[in-house]
């Protein structure tokens, strides 16, 4: 049996509407470039949305930040309605 992968969101937690959570039960972190990727939005984009507070980092693996999906999310819906 193999280990999740941290980085990866678990699809199958995002269909039942449950959060994303590693094995160990705290949410799955990923970097930003997937974070952008699974918004559709510019890696550019996370960096910015970081820049101006709309984005915390929830960690840190080396120099790259890591986020919290729902908190993509969340950050995505508040920039798309302030437009």
């Amino acid at each position: 049996m193999s280990t999740p992968d941290r980085r990866t969101p678990d699809r199958r937690a995002a269909d039942r509407g449950a959060p994303d959570r590693s094995a160990s039960g705290r949410p799955t972190l990923i970097p930003g470039p997937l974070a952008a990727q699974e918004v559709g939005v510019a890696p550019a984009t996370i960096r910015k949305w970081v820049q101006l507070g709309h984005l915390e980092p929830a960690g840190k693996a080396g120099r790259a930040q890591l986020f919290r999906l729902e908190d993509v999310f969340a950050a995505e819906r508040a920039t798309r309605r302030a437009r």
